[in-house]
């Protein structure tokens, strides 16, 4: 076990301000590549160490399995693997069975792996025809009122701020959300987001719960506090009682999930809640070349709780360059080739990474990557041509191939595309409708790509083929990935593509909060690399008659005037 002194001796002067504030209220605002986790867990280390903390009574909560794996790894490492490193969900599931069947007697109720079925079950009861992509909004629906803790008649009340799934209406939507509640109820089954509401009103309605809940954990320690909800929030608060130990890590300007119930105010009004709070601010940025840092201080200048990076990188590194490209595919192609060359030059796949808005922009990567030999992965999200709307347009379209000849080509393939709710405009709300548009406009996209003379047949030959050859890689391969879940990693090079009004911000982000946001997923994307940073857009897109323009976060950053001068060559 390494002793105190070890702890502290690799921190640098900020950090070691936050390892050594052991008790009390901790607020540590951290920015990107500041080495966030390192402090926390030589912080939790150093308080084993030194006795002020038994390990089995300090909590550290994160967001994600992955994240909690990796909180469990470095404490084991620091000599504190007896400390419980969890995300919220799995430490009130724990807490719910071990406490339920004390409570309320029997076993806990079975926890849904998803809410799509009995969606589904609860629309048949109702007679509505709801397809899979409004299932899933409704599913989004109901996370976000319950981690905003609304009751349905509350959700009612202020629905009127947010996008209808589907083409439902309001009553049909509140309907959907009882007949659900109460089939759930009939069925002793729980939702991912009951898990903490049920574990909330144990603590709050029986004594010797909470008292023995607190007895357990005396220590907190919460990463990514910028992502906390308001019921996990709750949760916490109940978690902790009328004590104080509590440490909070986190960036407001990586708050990128507002959408699903996010709220970054509970991190910035920490010194307020605690006016004795130590606050430690920690801005030695030690990922990115400074070219890298300054662009993205520069994205983030003036904006609230927006903390301003000090690069600690020796080597000064290569500004930050931009292109603009025809078309999408024109971009995916330039692109692919900018990386071959690197991997030509001697940088390993693994280190270079290609994010984007949506999904459905891996779809062109994939083939323009393919074309030059590429090897990579997809990171969060399932292959294109694994999608379920993907999956039944090709079946689709090879069906009516059989029969249908001699017409042109796109009329044939919109014609069944439009048969499964493809139209030439895209739908205003955000959500699975969304993305299950933007998957078929794709294939509407690949239409376009066909030689002349291209028949039907022969374009759903080309596109079993495809489907067929599309297998996840086992060598050493290129991240494409959007940047939401690109957050909390890392690679040398790092290219941002579709960087056009539209996509970035994304066109349904129509108010200031929501841009505001669009601009913070941007800034998570460009500190993500580490040495090499390449900027890109489309003039045109799929089946778009009018040019598009580049995002105006690029004018902030100084892009369009390199653009008036001659667009710097990615």
């Amino acid at each position: 076990m390494p002793t105190p002194d070890a702890l502290l001796a690799g921190l640098d002067d900020q950090q070691r301000v936050a390892a050594e504030a052991l008790t009390g209220p901790v607020c540590v605002l951290a920015g990107a590549g500041t080495g966030k986790t390192r402090a926390i867990t030589h912080r939790i280390a150093y308080g084993v160490t030194t006795g002020a903390y038994a390990p089995n009574r300090v909590m550290a909560l994160t967001f994600t399995a992955r994240a909690a794996a990796e909180l469990r790894g470095r404490l084991r490492q620091l000599g504190a693997g007896g400390v419980s490193a969890r995300t919220f969900h799995s430490a009130a599931l724990s807490q719910l069975n071990y406490f339920w069947p004390l409570v309320v007697g029997g076993q806990t109720p079975r926890v849904l792996e998803g809410k799509g079925r009995l969606l589904g079950h609860a629309a048949e009861s109702l007679h509505l025809k709801v397809d899979t992509a409004t299932l899933r909004d409704l599913a989004a629906e109901i996370e976000w009122r319950k981690v905003s803790g609304l009751s349905i008649d509350q959700y009612a009340a202020a629905i009127a701020r947010r996008n209808m799934p589907g083409r439902l209406d309001l009553d049909q939507v509140v309907s959907l959300q009882q007949s659900y509640e109460s089939l759930k109820d009939e069925r002793r089954q729980l939702d991912f987001e009951d898990v903490l509401l049920a574990m909330a009103g144990m603590i709050e309605s029986e004594p010797s719960v909470a008292m023995q809940v607190r007895e357990q954990y005396r220590f907190f320690v919460v990463d990514e506090y910028q992502d906390v909800s308001p019921l996990q929030h709750d949760l916490l608060a109940l978690w902790l009682g009328d004590r104080r130990d509590l440490c909070v890590v986190g960036d407001a300007s990586q708050t990128i999930y507002s959408f699903a119930g996010a709220r970054s105010d509970y991190l910035l009004d920490f010194p307020k809640r605690y006016e004795d709070a130590t606050v430690v601010r920690l801005e030695q940025n030690y990922r990115s070349t400074p070219p890298i840092v300054a662009t993205a201080n520069q994205l983030m200048r003036g904006r609230p709780g927006a903390l301003f990076l000090h690069a600690a990188a020796a080597e000064e590194g290569a500004e930050p360059t931009a292109r603009e490209y025809p078309t999408d595919m024109a971009e995916a192609r330039g692109v692919a080739q900018r990386i071959l060359e690197l991997v030509e030059g001697g940088m390993r796949p693994e280190k270079i990474a290609v994010l984007y808005r949506v999904n459905v922009q891996a779809a062109a990567l994939e083939t323009a990557l393919g074309d030059v030999g590429v090897s990579y992965q997809i990171r969060g999200s399932k292959r294109f041509f694994d999608l379920p709307e993907v999956k039944q347009a090709v079946m689709s379209l090879r069906a009516a191939s059989v029969s249908i000849v001699g017409e042109p080509l796109f009329k044939s393939v919109s014609d069944v595309l439009r048969s499964l709710g493809w139209s030439q405009a895209a739908p205003e709300a955000p959500g699975a409708v969304r993305d299950r548009w933007e998957s078929m406009n794709a294939i509407m996209g690949l239409v376009d790509e066909a030689p002349p003379g291209t028949t039907f047949r022969q374009f759903t030959d080309e596109l079993m083929e495809r489907q067929a050859g599309q297998h996840e890689p086992t060598v050493s391969a290129v991240t494409l990935a959007t940047l939401h879940s690109a957050k909390g990693l890392e690679w040398d090079a790092v290219f941002l593509v579709g960087l056009a009004e539209g996509l970035v911000p994304i066109s349904y982000a129509s108010n200031f909060d929501q841009i505001d946001e669009e601009r913070r997923l941007l800034y998570v994307g460009i500190t993500r690399a580490r040495r090499q940073l390449t900027l890109s857009w489309a003039a045109t897109g799929v089946q778009q008659r009018s040019p598009r323009e580049g995002s105006r976060f690029l004018a902030e950053i100084g892009i369009r005037k390199a653009r008036a001068a001659g667009v710097r060559s990615a």
